[in-house]
């Protein structure tokens, strides 16, 4: 089962990558089946597999199901309260991104600001991890026109 999951997320991860996210869907369902029903459905190791639902709804156009897939991580978040900032860091990333995708640049900066603070926490100020969210922010106040702030950002990262 573990390596049907691996190789199922692998792929689907492969294919999102690849700019092709409806292809990415059938395989990140089939290991977020398999996940679940291996190790329960609170399990925080299912995680990252709704987090790349999310993403790869998002880019074929599906946002209901995206914001289905980013409920569920939250949801899994909020019942562990042993998660790491780590994870917590990536629900923020996917829920900024997810934010962009709709238009809601405030919300997206919002949840891009609480992925650097989770991240800066768990991994520390210079690390490759916190670069993500400052990017992301940069771009949203560069299209925003806010040029200081974007050029910050960007240094940062």
């Amino acid at each position: 089962q573990e390596s049907l999951i691996a190789v199922a997320l692998s792929r689907a991860q492969g294919f999102v990558w690849a700019g092709q996210p409806l292809e990415a869907i059938p395989a990140a369902l089939q290991a977020l089946r398999s996940s679940s029903r291996l190790l329960g459905p609170a399990s925080l190791q299912l995680l990252p597999i709704c987090l790349l639902l999310a993403e790869a709804s998002t880019g074929a156009g599906r946002p209901r199901q995206a914001a289905k897939y980013l409920s569920q991580a939250q949801w899994i978040v909020l019942q562990s309260p042993d998660c790491s900032a780590a994870l917590q860091s990536k629900l923020h990333r996917g829920l900024g991104l997810f934010s962009i995708a709709e238009g809601n640049l405030d919300q997206a900066l919002y949840h891009l600001a609480n992925d650097v603070y989770l991240a800066t926490a768990e991994f520390g100020l210079n690390s490759i991890e916190v670069s993500g969210g400052y990017f992301h922010m940069a771009n949203i106040f560069f299209h925003q026109n806010k040029m200081d702030a974007a050029n910050s950002l960007y240094t940062e990262v």
